[in-house]
């Protein structure tokens, strides 16, 4: 008779950092090498729900909530500073609280700026990268999305702040996950249910506010980026989806610039590909951490 092989079980976890409480998704086996989900705007570690146990027969697999998303600690943004550099402060206290100091990292939206600073604060931490539709190029910015989002950075004005309030409704949200997609009927609302449930909770619009005006930051690191990309040579594996009109593909080509072992692949797809492509994408990513994680 032949088994059926166990789904692997996800467990949710929450540690206590310095005070603040980071929410965490685990599964997979102890001591396997370990993937490291760091998921973007305006979701949390939830996006990662089906990639989790499907990369969990053969690795550790960890996907925490970002501060001020899922169930990860939301304070008031004028008592905490939400910013990419203090993202990556908490995820890097969880990785040292779980005793983790190599891993892969899948890099999507906010979680690639994050993943970026980890990987300038730690150089030879990082064995490997999926890159989701996540920028480190000047060229992936160069789009009419990120006009208003640019005059904020320059002027952070109350005006260009509220300009921007838009990019927290629910039909933003929705669009999101539904803009470029191949395949709707593939696309749960309860994406952007959840997410906006999030995105609803009082103060949270200002924490949002604040996270749109720190991306402005991030454009200042992509030398320092790229130049780690080009010393460390990170095994790379590109899965985009090019009709995403926040991170268009533009973003996506100038990694074969830097890097000589990238495996890339451009969907028809939009932002959220995971949830557009799983059969072709998920079989993709576990081959790829496969073959070079062992």
């Amino acid at each position: 008779m032949t088994t059926t092989p166990a789904i692997p079980t996800v467990q949710y976890k929450t540690e206590n950092l310095d005070g603040f409480e980071m929410f965490y998704r685990e599964a997979g086996p102890a001591d396997a090498p370990v993937v490291l989900l760091l998921h973007g705007f305006p979701t949390s570690s939830h996006m990662y729900r089906n990639l989790i146990p499907y990369l969990a027969d053969r690795f550790r697999v960890i996907a925490p909530d970002l501060p001020g998303y899922g169930q990860s600690d939301a304070p008031a943004h004028t008592e905490f500073d939400y910013t990419f550099d203090n993202a990556a402060l908490y995820v890097d206290k969880l990785l040292t609280r779980l005793g983790i100091t190599r891993y892969a990292v899948n890099v999507f939206d906010y979680g690639a700026p994050t993943a970026w600073r980890l990987a300038l604060a730690h150089p030879e931490a990082i064995t490997a990268l999926v890159v989701q539709n996540g920028n480190a190029y000047d060229e992936g910015l160069d789009n009419d999305f990120w006009v208003q989002v640019k005059r904020y950075w320059a002027d952070p004005s109350q005006e260009n702040r509220d300009a921007l309030r838009g990019l927290s409704t629910s039909e933003t949200t929705r669009f999101q996950y539904t803009d470029g997609m191949a395949h709707l009927d593939q696309i749960s609302p309860d994406n952007w249910i959840i997410d906006q449930a999030g995105l609803d909770r009082p103060g949270n619009d200002e924490i949002q506010l604040d996270y749109f005006l720190d991306y402005g930051t991030n454009p200042g690191i992509y030398p320092a980026v790229q130049e780690w990309l080009r010393t460390n040579q990170p095994p790379t594996l590109v899965v985009w989806g090019e009709n995403d009109v926040i991170f268009p593909a533009a973003g996506a080509h100038p990694y074969k610039r830097d890097l000589r072992d990238i495996e890339f692949h451009l969907f028809d797809s939009g932002h959220f590909l995971l949830e557009d492509r799983p059969a072709e994408v998920f079989p993709l990513i576990h081959d790829f951490l496969t073959r070079k994680l062992g």
